[in-house]
């Protein structure tokens, strides 16, 4: 109680009126300042709330659901590209994808060095790829199954894996040059791959998922849109046709040590091609240090003068015209057409040849003979309607014109050697599409790579009467035959016809003198044509380099199989056949 009365005497004692913090005033406007700025934050405040929610709502929500939320694309699976018979020339599998968040990799290095031998790139090179400066990186792509456990084995955090889609050829380099390829995208870069890339892809699809900080889906969010798958396409290629063809022409490349060779099957009936193969080729599935030489598509993208397989549309056009007749005799000795002080000349002297024999020995002076009595611009009319100097109409890439100048341009000595083969120039898909006119009862008609339907009509231009493709296959029976310049190009039980071609290589402004070019181009059976095969040799070393010797016997071996896979019945005895055939000595052709 005493104790109390002194504290509250103490109290009374001070001067609460003397103290300077109560003594000095504060200003009304300090005070009104800060209420003031309260406000204004509150304001701020409330006005950024109405912002986010209201105005802003769906800027904002995207970039939260991007912290957290991940829109993915579903791949859609490319189509595959067949043969006729449903075979599968390329298809794309899944395969596992190595790939990184180079800054979320765990560092030991005991367990990179691992993953570095695994990928088989040095230590270096795998420490460049994983600098946490790159946000993501890929490891490998398109991996095989054995390396992808391998690394899911070594267990290295940081480290994942997706599945995407690999191109896959079953094939090889038997159909390399008709499939082509595609890069690591799964877009075609040569072929049908490239040709049909619109069809073959489809549209990728979309999926909206969650993904945690280490890149792992946790679920699925929103809507999602399927993939379109690519469309499948179904070629007029047979893969067995295609495999013996292109066995047969890398075979003769090597037995004549030549630098190429091309082959060309088509079916008289559709056009449709059922084998184009081109050595050397490549696998399509492994293509490190490809070279051009492999690449190239000879049968499409190589342009040569044809040579003496131009003579039978010259003597056709000459037979059609009515200016001779198949037993027409024409002087073909030494100088006997001769123009502006030049003459044409044969392998050796003929002398007087009917019609029928100039194309059976191949004589240049009885072709160029025929041609002269002919204007310039029949044989132009004539030449331009089997194709020459024209890109073929077929959806494939790398199909090429030739040369076929105007005929306003051409002088007597150009007319005469173009009428076997010189001062022109065809690829071999364009030569083999040519002779479907004695085929075919005198029409040509367009050729395709894809399957026609069984009741797609085909339309053919007419260019020779029934009448005279029927007088030039018999003489193209003799030229294939006894006494013609290719009895190489018999094939037991069938009967065949076709005209060989032989032609120094252009080099330069003229013709290297011993680089040649063999070809031979045939129908097959000849008394009921169903296939027309022709083949190129480029530049044979080994000794022979005349077409019937080079290119007859890769016909005669291609459609022997062929019209066996065809179950084409024979339509000779082959006894008798084969006893003449060992008798047989072939004509030296000219060119």
């Amino acid at each position: 109680m005493i104790g109390r009365k002194r504290a509250s005497a103490a109290s009374r004692s001070v001067s609460y009126s003397s103290s300077p913090l109560l003594a000095s005033k504060t200003p009304p406007w300090r005070s009104r300042f800060l209420v003031a700025l309260v406000g204004l934050a509150f304001t701020g405040l409330l006005g950024r709330a109405a912002y986010i929610q209201l105005i802003g709502e769906d800027f904002f929500q995207r970039q939260g659901e991007a912290r957290y939320a991940h829109k993915m694309e579903v791949p859609a699976s490319r189509g595959k590209i067949s043969d006729r018979s449903g075979q599968v020339l390329a298809a794309s599998v899944a395969v596992p994808s190595i790939w990184a968040f180079p800054k979320d990799v765990d560092n030991d290095p005991d367990k990179r060095k691992q993953l570095a031998k695994i990928l088989g790139i040095s230590y270096a090179e795998l420490e460049k790829r994983l600098d946490p400066s790159n946000r993501f990186v890929y490891l490998r792509r398109q991996a095989d199954d054995q390396t992808a456990a391998k690394i899911k084995d070594l267990g290295l955090k940081g480290i994942f894996q997706d599945r995407e889609y690999k191109r896959q050829y079953p094939e090889g380099e038997a159909a390399a040059h008709v499939v082509g390829f595609t890069n690591l995208e799964e877009r075609g870069q040569e072929g049908v791959e490239l040709a049909f890339q619109k069809d073959l892809q489809g549209r990728d699809g979309s999926r909206s998922v969650v993904r945690d900080r280490l890149g792992r889906v946790v679920e699925d969010i929103g809507e999602q849109v399927p993939a379109l798958n690519g469309k499948d396409i179904e070629l007029s290629i047979d893969a067995k046709v295609q495999f013996f063809a292109y066995q047969r022409v890398r075979d003769a490349v090597a037995e004549n040590n030549a630098k190429a060779g091309s082959v060309v099957v088509l079916d008289v009936h559709t056009g449709e091609v059922l084998a184009l193969a081109n050595y050397p080729s490549y696998d399509p599935g492994h293509r490190s240090n490809l070279s051009g030489e492999q690449l190239r598509n000879r049968a499409l993208t190589d342009v040569f003068e044809p040579g003496s397989t131009m003579k039978p549309f010259t003597t056709g056009l000459a037979l059609e015209t009515g200016r001779v007749k198949p037993d027409t005799v024409l002087s073909t000795g030494p100088r006997s057409v001769v123009i502006a002080g030049w003459s044409p000349t044969d392998s050796h002297p003929h002398g007087d040849l009917t019609v029928q024999q100039v194309i059976q020995k191949s004589s240049n002076i009885g072709a160029a003979r025929m041609a002269l009595m002919m204007q310039p611009r029949e044989m132009y009319d004539m030449f331009t309607a089997i194709g020459l100097g024209q890109r073929p109409q077929i959806n494939f890439p790398g199909a090429v014109t030739g040369k076929l100048r105007p005929y306003k341009s051409w002088r007597p000595i150009e007319q005469a050697t173009m009428s076997y083969g010189y001062g022109l120039s065809a690829s071999l898909l364009q030569l083999a599409r040519a002779y479907t006119v004695f085929a075919r009862d005198g029409d040509i008609i367009p050729v395709t790579m894809t399957k026609r339907a069984p009741d797609e009509p085909v339309a053919g231009i007419k260019v020779f009467s029934p009448k005279t493709a029927a007088q030039i296959r018999e003489m193209l029976q003799m030229a294939a035959g006894p006494g013609g310049t290719a009895p190489q190009a018999m094939v037991p039980g069938y009967s065949v016809g076709g005209k060989s071609g032989t032609a120094h290589k252009q080099e330069g402004k003229g013709y290297a003198s011993h680089k040649y070019r063999s070809w031979f181009v045939g129908i097959a059976p000849i008394s009921k044509p169903r296939i027309i095969v022709a083949v190129m040799v480029d530049e044979p070393k080994n000794g022979q380099y005349f077409g019937g010797a080079v290119a007859g016997p890769v016909f005669s071996q291609v459609v022997a199989q062929t019209l066996r896979l065809l179950g084409e019945p024979p339509d000779l005895d082959v006894k008798p056949q084969i006893v003449a055939a060992q008798k047989l000595q072939a004509v030296d052709e000219s060119f």
